[in-house]
């Protein structure tokens, strides 16, 4: 029987079915509308569209699985305060059980994100999935099994302070690496870029825009940081790194490789750890975050 996953991201909702060999056997994206009603509504034509576009019947996928972002309670099936989604309190998985009558599983959207790029990307051993999105946070898989924490806020790194004196961050502290390295902290350092400036920072670079350099290096330093943090903390073999800033491509990847190298040629200790060698990014459009939704249940 096929497994649902389910990316529930900001401005759309993507639905993966995945078939017992691991392969994705279809895929629907709907665009995500704001509101708990309508989160709700479209998860649920998620998952219609899908058993029309896979052929199958509805009774005939075994359970779904969910990434969303906000606080997610697993064993209630609630999620609450996903800002982005204008969603303060609700009871996703209870709902969508009664509507389907299978399992349903919900999770953090960047800890499903990170079993799903381990599965895609055949990695073994403990995997970090670095997001660099509208905010900033990692999910970790340690043989292929998610690891969250007693309290569930393993991988929160975006929340570490690494300046006290710094800028006020949403989660009540000071100088936290969301501040820096996000899309966040992108639009507060180059308000030029307006509400997405990820989609021409690199354009404006080429034009000598002095602002946009200073808000790419800041970036690419915040970026290198949570790599660091990643290596001395959990030691995962691999640190993949997706998120929509991750869209960056190629100048993001080459600077990023260069800050890592350069650290490691004035520390014998960070050399040691080999930084540059364990990065990888995402591939563009790979439906991390689905897949592994839909393997959230083995986790």
């Amino acid at each position: 029987m096929m497994r649902v996953g389910i990316d529930i991201g900001g401005t759309k909702t993507q639905a993966v079915a995945l078939a017992d060999s691991g392969e994705i056997a279809a895929s629907v994206t709907l665009p995500t509308m704001r509101g708990e009603d309508a989160v709700l509504a479209t998860t649920t034509s998620s998952v219609v569209a899908l058993a029309a576009t896979a052929g199958r019947e509805l009774g005939e996928f075994s359970s779904i699985g969910i990434g969303i972002p906000g606080h997610v309670d697993r064993v209630g099936g609630r999620v609450r305060n996903a800002v982005n989604l204008g969603v303060r309190s609700l009871e996703l998985g209870p709902a969508l059980r009664e509507r389907f009558g299978i399992p349903v599983e919900i999770d953090n959207d960047v800890t499903a994100a990170a079993a799903g790029a381990a599965h895609l990307m055949s990695l073994s051993g403990t995997v970090a999935f670095l997001n660099l999105g509208t905010g900033l946070a990692a999910g970790i898989v340690v043989d292929g099994v998610a690891w969250r924490g007693q309290a569930g806020a393993a991988g929160e790194i975006g929340h570490l302070p690494v300046d006290p004196h710094g800028l006020e961050c949403p989660c009540g502290q000071r100088g936290c690496l969301e501040t820096i390295a996000s899309g966040a902290g992108l639009r507060r350092a180059w308000p030029a870029g307006g509400a997405h400036p990820g989609r021409g920072l690199v354009r404006a670079m080429e034009s000598g825009d002095a602002d946009a350099r200073r808000a790419f290096e800041g970036l690419v330093s915040g970026a290198a940081g949570c790599v660091r943090i990643l290596a001395l903390s959990i030691d995962p073999q691999t640190i993949v790194i997706g998120g929509g800033l991750s869209r960056l491509g190629e100048p993001l990847r080459q600077a990023l490789g260069a800050t890592l190298r350069e650290w490691s040629g004035t520390s014998p200790f960070i050399a040691d750890l080999k930084l540059p060698e364990r990065v990888q990014f995402l591939p563009e459009n790979t439906p991390a975050a689905a897949v592994g939704a839909a393997l959230v249940s083995r986790t």
